[in-house]
């Protein structure tokens, strides 16, 4: 039976991971994420799980690592600065093939910043970032009920391919209550986990996690494995929404909680007699190339919009034809402000009558 609650997003969050297995959690705290650690130390023990705060975010990721290689759902959270010091330990669990969820609530930098909420994680996201080229899997849920539904697809697509996954959202979506219904948790086929840890056993051999690939050709061999998992990423697991497409003149992007503001604006847009629609990227990675591709071959105007002064809206001159128009508005929030309806409806304004 499906429940109605109402939660702050990061509670929707720690909610959905337990809904989807996870018993193991590994974290540090940091504003505006702790309430995901406090919601799972209180809950985990209950169901014999684990919650361990470790020492410091490096602490963690690696405790994540150790955990992912026994073949268990884990996951950890933290926040922009907390994220930068795990970057080693995600670049090894890629480096390993090793799912795992990992929940950024972003706040302001860089370095210490503030804790208004801020879209300028979207490059070392999506980007990887940590070392070697890889990258992973990152989730933008915009409203308390996808903070739930999105944690709980991310632990499927991180086992399905063995590619960490990240749920990226920011402070307004993490300390934001909702109303949600918290679903029964739906049947999904995920692969035995051969390849876990184990010692050696007379019907079967010692299985080791490494990252480590000195062999001749290996870690070429182990690249282009990895570049073509990201390509079957991309063709079947992209997700986006559209709004008010079919006949729009001008396309508004833009994804988390900007996304629900400019939503807004777009339907201010169209009681003021403009065309306009909006397209949301859910998959920041992979990201929806395909939509922004068949949006453009008959739209050829885009208003690219961030809380942030410009990520995402590389991505989208890289995914729509090459004869559109790509306009852009960030808002990089301070002192707790962030744009208004009204403000993103002038924006509007602004680039479709130009």
């Amino acid at each position: 039976m499906s429940e109605k609650l109402f939660v702050k997003g990061n509670e929707a969050v720690a909610m959905a991971a337990i809904e989807a297995g996870c018993r193991y959690y590994f974290g540090y705290p940091i504003t505006p994420q702790s309430d995901i650690p406090e919601y799972l130390s209180r809950e985990l023990p209950r169901l014999g799980g684990e919650f361990i705060q470790a020492e410091s975010e490096i602490a963690s990721i690696n405790m994540l690592l150790g955990a992912s290689a026994t073949g268990v759902r884990c996951m950890t959270s933290s926040s922009g600065p907390g994220i930068s010091l795990k970057q080693e330990g995600i670049s090894y669990m890629a480096g390993s093939e090793l799912p795992g969820v990992i929940v950024d609530i972003m706040r302001q930098g860089p370095g210490l910043g503030g804790i208004d909420a801020s879209q300028a994680d979207y490059f070392q996201a999506t980007r990887g970032g940590g070392h070697g080229g890889y990258r992973i899997i990152v989730l933008a849920p915009n409203s308390v009920q996808e903070m739930y539904d999105l944690t709980m697809l991310a632990f499927d697509l991180s086992d399905i391919y063995r590619i960490p996954a990240m749920v990226l959202a920011d402070s307004v979506i993490g300390q934001m209550k909702e109303s949600i219904t918290a679903n029964p948790r739906p049947a999904v086929v995920v692969p035995e986990k051969t390849w876990a840890v184990r010692g050696r056993a007379e019907e079967a051999p010692q299985n080791v996690v490494k990252s480590l690939k000195l062999g001749d050709g290996e870690m070429e061999a182990f690249h282009w494995a990895l570049h073509a998992r990201y390509q079957e990423l991309g063709e079947k697991e992209s997700r986006w929404e559209e709004y008010l497409t079919d006949d729009a003149e001008l396309i508004v992007t833009a994804f988390g909680s900007t996304s629900r503001i400019a939503r807004t604006s777009v339907e201010a847009a169209r009681n003021a007699g403009f065309k306009v629609g909006l397209l949301r990227p859910i998959t920041l990675f992979p990201f929806p190339k395909q939509a922004y591709a068949a949006l453009s071959r008959k739209c050829k105007r885009f208003l690219v919009m961030e809380l942030s002064t410009g990520q995402m809206v590389d991505d989208v001159h890289l995914s729509v034809a090459r004869d559109v128009e790509v306009g852009f508005y960030g808002r990089p929030p301070g002192a707790g402000s962030l744009p208004t309806p009204e403000e993103l409806f002038e924006q509007i304004e602004k680039a479709y009558n130009n």
